[in-house]
C-alpha cells in the first residue's frame, strides 16, 4: 500500500521538488495525520458508516473529488496562464510553511473515501476478537504510517537532488501540468467511478 504510487506520491513530490521542504513534509505529516485517524475511525467502526450508508460514503466521495478537481485545476490553470518568469517568481513567493502543507496533505486523505473504504477493509481483519480494538487498530495503523514516513523521505529526497533542474520554468509548468492532470483526473474517477 505505502509504495503504491498515486495522489499522495505525486503530491510529495510536486511539494519537494519546488525546493520547499517544511511544506513537503508537512504534506507527508498530513497525509500521515489522515493515515492514523482512518485507522482510529475503523478500529472503532466509524468507517463502516461509508460502507453501510450510501449517503455519507457518496456525500464524501463528491466533496472529496470537488476539492481534488479543484485542486488539480487551479495547478493546471496557474501553468497554462502564467509566463516563464511570473512562474518562476510564483514558487519563491509561495511561502514555505509546515502548515500549508500539512493542511494540504491532511485534507487530501481525509477526503478521499477510497482510503476509508480501503482501512474499513483491511484493518479489521488483523484485530483479534479478543484484544481491544482501538488500541491494537492504531497499532497496525502506526506500522502503516512508519513505512510512509520511511519512503516519503526517499521522495523527498529524491525530489530535493533534482530540484535545479525541476526549478527551471518549463520543467515546473510541465511537472504542474502532470500532477494537475493526475490529481484533477483522480478526483474525477472519484466522482464518477465506483
Amino acid at each position: 500500500m505505502t509504495l503504491t504510487p498515486g495522489l499522495d506520491t505525486a503530491l510529495i513530490l510536486r511539494t519537494a521538488a519546488l525546493g520547499q521542504r517544511r511544506r513537503a513534509w508537512g504534506v507527508v505529516l498530513g497525509i500521515q495525520t489522515g493515515t492514523l485517524l482512518w485507522g482510529a475511525f475503523a478500529s472503532l467502526g466509524v468507517t463502516a458508516l461509508l460502507t453501510a450508508s450510501h449517503l455519507a460514503y457518496t456525500t464524501l466521495r463528491l466533496v472529496g473529488a470537488a476539492y481534488l478537481v479543484w485542486m488539480g485545476l487551479r495547478m493546471l490553470w496557474t501553468s497554462l496562464r502564467r509566463l516563464p518568469d511570473a512562474l518562476a517568481a510564483e514558487a519563491g513567493a509561495e511561502p514555505d510553511r509546515l502548515r500549508d502543507g500539512w493542511r494540504r496533505g491532511a485534507l487530501t486523505n481525509l477526503l478521499n473515501p477510497k482510503v476509508g473504504a480501503l482501512y474499513m477493509a483491511l484493518l479489521p481483519q488483523f484485530i483479534p476478537a479478543d484484544v481491544p480494538h482501538l488500541p491494537f487498530g492504531m497499532a497496525l495503523a502506526s506500522i502503516h504510517v512508519a513505512f510512509g514516513v520511511v519512503w516519503s523521505a526517499v521522495l523527498v529526497t529524491f525530489a530535493h537532488a533534482l530540484r535545479s533542474w525541476l526549478a527551471k520554468p518549463s520543467a515546473r509548468r510541465l511537472m504542474d501540468r502532470i500532477t494537475g492532470g493526475v490529481i484533477a483526473a483522480f478526483g474525477l474517477r472519484l466522482a464518477f467511478g465506483e
